[in-house]
């Protein structure tokens, strides 16, 4: 009931059309009340000594005529207006799980499949609309003719309403039984659902390296265990649901049957006359009816639950990352970065970053440099605030990011990463994500610093081709290039590039630092490469070493130092690229 309650609450634009689709069924069922006593005051007319005038009997047959097509159009009405209302509200729930997964932090994603997530949010919200479509106006209808029917075979007779009764408790208790067995089956339906669809992503976005390493037979066979057991459950909810309805039809029917019996005896006794027999089955018809409804509508709603509660564990879910109360705007910054004694972890066990401090100031290259996993980009992130951190501060222009708006700190930072994702849209969409209202002059202007003018002109359809899901289309050299356009076409004072150039060759690689530099001017940048090239023009190096900053200095200060930094560039390659962890031993 609880989580009924919430969803209804949820829904409260929509109570309107709720009230009128709830109109339309109290309609519909008055008139399901009224058609029998219609026919049982005309069979009782027919029966009487000085039968039925034939104006009567049209008159009589015209309000049947009119009680059922207004009840056709009631039940038109409930019907149009409560599915209306049922996709509005999933279509607003699909939208606010979204909106809940955009402000989460990233932490949050970590151990999460996006298949999974889809699946919450498409497959278990649409399940709501049967609640609100379906379950809720047949459970207003059956109470209602239950109520209504219950005192008209009272008002009938007594007696024999009272036997009508006897299945009652026992359609209650299959209906409670059938909830507590079979209740689970949906949830593990939807779990083992959401397990398949996350299964399927992963699978189509790494189909390239399925096939590369020959693992077709393997993930062929991890997929049809999935739908094994996925089949398994939906079997055996079924096989529940198989007989449970027919064993309640058959409660229903027994009493059905009981009530004849006894009811044509009856009538045949003299006890009660023929009119109100027919009269009471027809008013029994419609007894039992909703009584078969709503032993039905433990299957909806236990259907409907079973994707409430996985939705609502996502709408629920903590935002590590939220705005402090009174947060501000911070306007365009000059650019000043500093660590204060930060550290950081991804599990407690395994720090990430020691007591990391360190000022960049405005308009300067600082380059991080280290083995892999020492935290170069997790500083990056910490920055970006997709993280904070577990101590210390990190400031903007003296200003702590905690301090500041989600949006004017994202605002300040231009960003490239060495994975480059691209959406599957056009070139020029891809290089304005950043910057929405660019011109087209403007577009082109950062493709041309990013050396990535010359092979989009080249593309078939230049700066409109569609770059493919990830940008499947392009190469790896320029996807970085479109990455990096983008990044200056964002225009902010701080510019990070997380290995933003090691797919490209060193001779485009040094026309794309160029480029940067040129566009710098009093940017603020913060580097993360391997290659020497790279970080010898940055005015400052960080050395970082097991999550602590070890070494700083210019290039030609930490080679005459002689410390990691001086064996690092010892150890690069014949292309200039430092070593990863463990290559220097």
């Amino acid at each position: 009931m609880g989580m009924a309650a919430r969803l209804l609450r949820m829904a409260r634009a929509h109570w309107g059309k709720l009230a009128a689709a709830s109109a339309g069924l109290i309609g519909a069922s008055l008139l399901n009340l009224a058609t029998p006593e219609v026919v049982r005051q005309l069979t009782a007319r027919m029966g009487s000594e000085g039968g039925i005038a034939a104006e009567e009997l049209i008159a009589l047959s015209m309000i049947l005529i009119g009680a059922y097509a207004i009840r056709m159009g009631c039940r038109f009405v409930a019907w149009a207006i409560g599915h209306l209302a049922a996709w509005r509200f999933t279509a607003r729930l699909t939208f606010m799980i979204y909106e809940k997964l955009q402000g989460l932090s990233l932490r949050y994603f970590q151990d999460k499949q996006t298949g999974q997530l889809m699946s919450r949010m498409v497959n278990d919200s649409r399940n709501v609309e049967i609640l609100v479509a379906h379950a809720l106006p047949d459970l207003i209808t059956s109470g209602l003719v239950i109520l209504g029917v219950t005192v008209m075979l009272f008002r009938i007779h007594a007696e024999l309403a009272l036997l009508a009764l006897i299945p009652v408790p026992l359609v209650v208790y299959a209906g409670s039984l059938y909830s507590k067995k079979v209740a689970p089956l949906f949830r593990i339906n939807q779990e083992v659902l959401g397990e398949i669809n996350g299964a399927l992503q992963d699978n189509l976005s790494g189909m390239k390296e399925i096939q590369a390493f020959g693992q077709e037979p393997r993930e062929r066979a991890r997929m049809a265990a999935f739908e094994k057991r996925y089949a398994d459950v939906n079997i055996r909810a079924n096989f529940a649901n198989g007989f449970f309805q027919p064993g309640i039809e058959l409660l229903t029917s027994l009493g059905t049957v009981m009530v004849i019996g006894i009811g044509g005896y009856f009538g045949m006794r003299g006890r009660m006359p023929l009119s109100d027999v027919v009269g009471f089955l027809m008013y029994l018809s419609l007894f039992y009816a909703p009584l078969a409804t709503l032993a039905r509508l433990v299957e909806d709603v236990q259907l409907t639950f079973a994707g409430a509660t996985r939705v609502f564990e996502v709408l629920d879910a903590k935002g590590e990352i939220e705005e402090r109360e009174g947060a501000i705007a911070l306007p365009r910054a000059e650019g000043r970065i500093e660590f204060k004694d930060v550290s950081f972890h991804y599990q407690k066990e395994e720090p990430v970053l020691k007591g990391v401090g360190f000022e960049v100031l405005p308009g300067q290259t600082v380059a991080l440099v280290g083995p892999t996993g020492v935290g170069k980009t997790t500083i990056v992130s910490l920055l970006e605030r997709f993280y904070d951190p577990v101590e210390g501060s990190i400031e903007i222009d003296g200003r702590d990011l905690r301090d500041l708006t989600l949006a004017s700190l994202r605002a300040q930072i231009s960003l490239v990463l060495q994975d480059v994702f691209l959406f599957n849209g056009t070139v020029a969409e891809n290089i304005a994500y950043g910057a929405p209202d660019a011109s087209r002059a403007q577009i082109e202007r950062a493709a041309g610093i990013a050396r990535a003018d010359g092979f989009i002109r080249a593309l078939p359809k230049g700066y409109e081709t569609i770059t493919g899901e990830r940008g499947a289309r392009l190469s790896g050299g320029q996807k970085q290039r479109l990455a990096i356009a983008r990044a200056i076409l964002r225009d902010a004072p701080i510019l990070i590039l997380d290995e933003a150039t090691s797919s490209v060759d060193a001779e485009t690689e040094a026309e794309i630092q160029a480029a940067i530099e040129d566009f710098a001017g009093d940017r603020t940048v913060l580097v993360i490469a391997h290659r020497l090239s790279t970080v010898m023009r940055a005015d400052a190096i960080l050395v970082l070493e097991e999550g602590r900053i070890v070494e700083r200095g210019n290039n030609a200060e930490l080679i005459a130092a002689g410390g990691l930094y001086a064996k690092l560039c010892a150890a690069a390659d014949r292309g200039g690229r430092l070593p990863e962890a463990g290559e220097t031993a």
